[in-house]
């Protein structure tokens, strides 16, 4: 028979757990994983981020991270089940997940207004998933940098590192106090603020010159707050001849980094 202190340790959660047993923790919904093998691979591939706490790999994928990566101290191995629990309810690692690998953003300054360079600027869009989704167009249109608020905007781990797929990890960064401030710095160093809202007089290709352009974008309740709009150049459209009233914000930061990203010789500004 148990004695009480055992039935007591037993209904706490205590010296019942199998050898080799990850519990799912308190803070194991803590945004400071990062998990998919694409976005795994990216982090450990970058010389940016710092070294990782933590790696859980599957046996198939510690093959495949030594062939890559070489001996990572921190990597132990679990079974699918063990890094799931460790991991926010739901989370698809395929078999791979990372722990306290930061990434640390960049400076304003390190953007350099070149014609044909191009921007991202998120005003309030929070949604892990649709930063994601963003970051890895910025990615495929070859957008120089993303630029977000340094509070309302996710983290870069997580579901937001899983849906860029390895992106994170490929476009720089900056995360600013003041995104008004941020746009008059920009401006001053040679960028062109173009505000994308349905409001905009001009459809957004007609807009584009060939100049270094930040593209701002709002979130999808609000849109652009007002004084960051009031700190754009121009505001613009994206036309919609099918006659629906508005984009997705992730959809429209697509179709926009294509039309950007278009050669267009620069215009003579004078």
């Amino acid at each position: 028979m148990a004695s009480s202190s055992e039935r007591n340790d037993a209904r706490k959660g205590r010296n019942n757990r199998r050898p080799g047993h990850f519990s799912r923790r308190p803070d194991a919904v803590a945004d400071d994983w990062i998990w998919g093998w694409h976005a795994v691979e990216a982090a450990l591939s970058n010389p940016l981020r710092g070294a990782p706490d933590l790696i859980l790999a599957t046996p198939e994928r510690i093959k495949q991270l030594g062939g890559k990566f070489g001996p990572l101290p921190v990597l132990q191995q679990a079974d699918n089940q063990q890094i799931a629990q460790r991991l926010p309810q739901g989370a698809v690692h395929q078999g791979v997940a990372v722990k306290g690998a930061t990434l640390e953003p960049v400076d304003l300054g390190d953007f350099e207004a070149r014609p044909g360079a191009v921007l991202l600027m998120l005003d309030q869009v929070t949604d892990p998933q649709n930063v994601g989704a963003i970051l890895r167009s910025a990615a495929a249109f070859g957008a120089k940098g993303v630029i977000l608020q340094d509070r309302n905007a996710p983290r870069f781990t997580g579901a937001l590192a899983k849906a860029a797929a390895g992106a994170v990890d490929r476009i720089p960064t900056a995360r600013v106090v003041n995104l008004s401030r941020a746009l008059d710095e920009l401006t001053t160093a040679g960028w062109r603020a173009v505000g994308l809202t349905g409001e905009g007089e001009r459809d957004l290709d007609t807009v584009l010159d060939g100049q270094a352009v930040v593209l701002v974008l709002g979130s999808e309740g609000e849109g652009m707050r007002r004084l960051v709009a009031e700190h754009c150049d121009e505001l613009a459209r994206i036309p919609m001849p099918g006659g629906f009233e508005s984009l997705n914000v992730s959809a429209a930061a697509a179709v926009a980094l294509y039309e950007a990203s278009r050669p267009r010789p620069a215009r003579d500004p004078g």
